[in-house]
């Protein structure tokens, strides 16, 4: 196993993954190796991961555009304005993390719901419309990206399926044929936190909600991600994603992947920061149960970031998630209990 950096999460080729004609032996081959970073740093880079590179840079690019306009400008399309699908432009101090909040702005996207969708139609949350800048090519330039990133969704999880001796289509038949796709736009930016704003990383310690996670990030660097021994950086890898295991794959596995506490610290760099998440997660209704093999999780809250007992969560990704995501847009989460 090759390593990104001497004591940073591994660097796995997945090429056999993605391509349609590798063999089941090269598919397991790669899937031994995810399994061992899963357990170990529940962090891994993915390289030869199929997605295009042009299409890469053009989001990046885009990205770059919308974080460059003026704050009203990018105002125009706030999250106030995308309801309980949790959509739209975030400025910077506006998210929090263990209370405190992130030196970051934001914009949220994710799959693109009409009106006449079913949990659309009943506001679930996390489900519906993107709001979109006036930026051309965003919109479906977004859009591939996002198909992009859940086909290698679909093929890492396979990959995690064989790490733990089940079938390649375990997943998909248990949870992700429909995955809830979020995406996020982070810009860090350069100018340095004013004084009295209680801002003190970019991305306070938090892990993530879900199954998978898909990072691009640009070569500013700035991501950590806590061991057993200690804080170790996750500098950036061109021409990969970094990748990491999320609550529910901990959950799900009794504590055998682990999802590994991770922060981003407020950039010092002198020019902004990107970032570029997306979360692959179950559909909304899955109702988390262990893995086939999996065995009682152990209480985890000694070593989570929040106190709390993982492996005792029941109920549905949605439970979880809903839970979540109120604590981190609280004046948000206010307005929308009104409806």
């Amino acid at each position: 196993m090759h390593t990104a950096s001497m004591d940073g999460p591994p660097l796995i080729d997945v090429g056999a993954l993605v391509d349609p004609s590798s063999t089941a032996e090269q598919r397991v081959a790669v899937a031994r190796e995810i399994d061992a970073a899963a357990r170990a740093w529940g962090f891994f880079y993915a390289a030869r991961h199929g997605v295009d590179e042009s299409l890469v840079a053009e989001v990046v690019r885009l990205a770059r555009s919308f974080f460059a306009q003026k704050e009203a400008v990018k105002m125009r399309i706030p999250m106030s304005a995308g309801g309980t699908a949790w959509r739209g432009f975030f400025p910077t101090g506006g998210e929090l993390t263990s209370g405190r909040p992130d030196w970051k702005e934001g914009l949220y996207l994710g799959s693109e719901l009409g009106p006449d969708h079913p949990r659309v139609r009943e506001g679930v949350i996390l489900h519906g419309a993107n709001l979109w800048p006036d930026i051309p090519g965003f919109r479906a330039t977004v859009l591939a990206y996002i198909d992009a990133l859940e086909a290698l969704g679909h093929a890492l999880m396979r990959g995690c399926a064989l790490g733990l001796g089940l079938p390649e289509p375990w997943f998909d038949e248990h949870g992700t044929r429909d995955p809830l796709l979020l995406l996020r736009f982070f810009n860090y930016p350069a100018r340095p936190v004013p004084a009295g704003v209680p801002a003190s990383w970019g991305v306070g310690e938090h892990t993530d909600y879900g199954l998978l996670t898909m990072l691009w990030q640009d070569e500013v660097g700035g991501l950590q991600v806590r061991t057993d021994h200690g804080w170790v950086d996750a500098p950036p890898v061109p021409g990969t994603f970094v990748c990491n295991i999320g609550d529910m794959l901990d959950r799900m596995t009794g504590g055998r992947y682990r999802s590994v506490p991770h922060r981003v610290a407020v950039n010092t760099s002198g020019r902004d920061r990107l970032s570029i998440p997306l979360f692959f997660d179950p559909d909304f209704d899955t109702v988390i149960q262990p893995v086939p093999g999996a065995g009682p999780g152990q209480d985890d809250s000694g070593r989570r970031w929040d106190g709390a007992n993982l492996q005792s969560f029941q109920g549905t990704y949605g439970d979880y998630v809903t839970a979540k995501v109120g604590k981190v847009f609280p004046d948000l989460n206010q307005k929308l209990q009104r409806y």
